[in-house]
């Protein structure tokens, strides 16, 4: 089955080629504007939670411990509407997921396209 999220930077140019464009920060971007960023939508209820994004501090290192934690929000009931919202847009679409980390192969948007893509697999 084809990969339903990606994942990149919302600094990066749009893509003609990324179907709805989500950011998936509690906070907005810095420096970017609502025109450049050519968003669908923002997701805030999905990002992580202020606690873990200060723990985390995008420190490689705490990674594994991070993608763990936010895994378990995630599947918390409290997240299932804007999860449940990111998998209606896909049964339609592809979905990418925006982040402003630099580092964005360990961000909350890479943890979160790798779980829905995996899920969506086992489901199937």
């Amino acid at each position: 089955m084809a990969r339903r999220f990606g994942y990149r930077r919302i600094y990066e140019d749009a893509s003609s080629q990324e179907g709805k464009r989500v950011l998936v920060d509690r906070l907005w971007p810095r420096g970017m504007s609502k025109e450049r960023a050519r968003l669908d939508e923002w997701l805030r209820d999905v990002a992580p939670s202020a606690d873990l994004r200060h723990w985390y501090h995008h420190d490689t290192a705490r990674f594994p411990e991070f993608r763990e934690r936010y895994i378990a929000e995630l599947e918390d009931p409290d997240h299932r509407p804007a999860v449940e919202h990111l998998r209606d847009l896909a049964a339609h679409n592809r979905v990418t997921l925006l982040t402003a980390t630099k580092d964005v192969e360990h961000s909350e948007a890479a943890v979160l396209a790798g779980w829905l893509d995996s899920a969506e697999s086992a489901s199937h």
